[in-house]
């Protein structure tokens, strides 16, 4: 037992030192793993006082200008949280009780957390083995994924993929207001991480938006995973669509690892919830060391021009991808903003099938033998995701590559031979080249 916890804690101990270089995935340290100015913060406060949030302080009022700030529109009121989970179940309070109506319109393959009320809209549970029956109260329309979703570019090449993917919506707002229900929101992350790093067509959340306002229902953009300048070209990947949520939910990079998350909302919904005279309470949420964190967070994505960099590697890596995509067929699409990219791998591009085995090669191989960590998701979790922190840079970018390069072109030398792809995950033998390769250290 001594030696099973000792060799654990070595490996956790060589991952975290990866982290630090910046290597994918691990989007909650949006910064690298331990920024000194976000440690700084935490300790100093923690070591000053920390109590709840029945006590105004500093950090706190600070860390709501800040944040409002950054949003448009009316989205000015903040609630603080501990999580997204936290956050995505208190914004479904507030449209409920704002619009007096229980009904829910999802996505498919959408994931809000795990708490009961926002499993309820999360498919990506509620769909799996075991998973609890969706309520009645809750309508799934398809997810707006143009290579693989309901409807396909392929399937309908020069459309309107946006209207063609809203349409579902539309009708089931009209469908509950003919019952005499409404809808009290619409809820989806800005870009649909679990789901395989999908990139709404362009205009696909304003004709959404529309159709939901005229029923009566409000909008709530998911922002947990894709938030604080990763899209790189905005702040909030909902801006990419030039919309305006009606609430914003916050929270995994907010704290850099630490938790902590916030709902934004405008005056009016807030003041309805207020009018309720239940007050709403969250011991932790919003506490001084929370928030100091959350703010040196902000500070540092500012300071250090994280926005900027994560659109010019994020353009980089892309472009490198499609040019791998080129080279190999595997690759059947590339999609991505920023530093939120997916690489969908299949086994023939012509019927686009997915290759899911190759994809847990890949995730392996890659921690086994290049020490980078990656990993895959979307409904047949063939879609290799990266989402690195927003300190990742062209050296960096350009490491991953050379990486996944040589899992690609072993794939094509060895072809689909299973006995290869099960007995790989031992791959020290082949690491020769790879052995005295210069780790790339962010430094920070």
């Amino acid at each position: 037992m001594y030696m099973e916890l000792k060799n654990m804690c070595r490996t956790q101990v060589h991952l975290i030192n990866n982290l630090h270089q910046g290597f994918p995935k691990f989007k909650m340290w949006l910064l690298g793993h331990c920024h000194p100015k976000v440690v700084r913060a935490g300790s100093l406060q923690m070591a000053t006082i920390s109590t709840n949030n029945r006590f105004l302080h500093d950090e706190l009022v600070q860390c709501a200008k800040t944040l409002t700030s950054k949003m448009p529109g009316d989205l000015s009121v903040c609630f603080f949280v501990n999580s997204g989970s936290e956050a995505n179940d208190l914004a479904l309070r507030l449209a409920r009780n704002y619009t007096k109506r229980q009904d829910i319109i999802t996505l498919d393959h959408a994931y809000h957390g795990h708490l009961t009320a926002v499993m309820e809209v999360s498919p990506y549970k509620f769909n799996q083995p075991g998973g609890e029956p969706k309520p009645h109260y809750v309508h799934v329309a398809p997810c707006p994924d143009v290579y693989r979703g309901k409807f396909t570019d392929k399937d309908h090449p020069g459309a309107n993929m946006a209207g063609i993917y809203s349409a579902p919506i539309v009708e089931a707002c009209k469908q509950l207001q003919a019952q005499g229900k409404g809808v009290a929101a619409f809820i989806a992350e800005s870009l649909q991480s679990c789901g395989g790093q999908i990139i709404p067509p362009p205009g696909y959340f304003q004709a959404v938006y529309d159709a939901v306002h005229a029923a009566g229902g409000v909008t709530i953009a998911d922002e947990v995973q894709v938030g604080f300048g990763r899209v790189g070209t905005h702040y909030w990947a909902f801006e990419t669509q030039e919309v305006v949520p009606d609430i914003v939910t916050v929270a995994k990079p907010m704290g850099n690892g630490h938790p902590v998350g916030a709902v934004v909302t405008t005056p009016a919904i807030a003041d309805a919830f207020y009018a309720t005279g239940v007050a709403y309470f969250n011991t932790y949420g919003g506490n001084p060391v929370s928030c100091a964190i959350a703010n040196a967070v902000m500070r540092v994505i500012e300071e250090e021009s994280l926005q900027e960099n994560a659109r010019i590697v994020g353009e980089y890596l892309l472009k490198k991808c499609h040019e791998l995509s080129v080279e190999f067929k595997i690759i059947g699409d590339v999609r991505g903003l920023g530093l939120f990219i997916g690489v969908e791998l299949v086994k023939n591009r012509e019927t686009r099938e997915p290759d899911t085995k190759s994809a847990h090669w890949i995730v392996n191989r890659m921690k086994t033998l290049h020490k980078l960590l990656v990993s895959s998701d979307g409904p047949n979790d063939n879609v290799i995701k990266l989402k690195p922190p927003m300190c990742f840079n062209k050296e960096n970018a350009g490491e991953f590559l050379q990486a996944f390069r040589e899992c690609l072109s072993m794939l094509v030398k060895q072809g689909s031979d299973s006995s290869f792809m099960v007995g790989a995950a031992d791959v020290r033998s082949t690491s020769t080249m790879f052995e005295s390769r210069q780790r790339l250290i962010k430094s920070v």
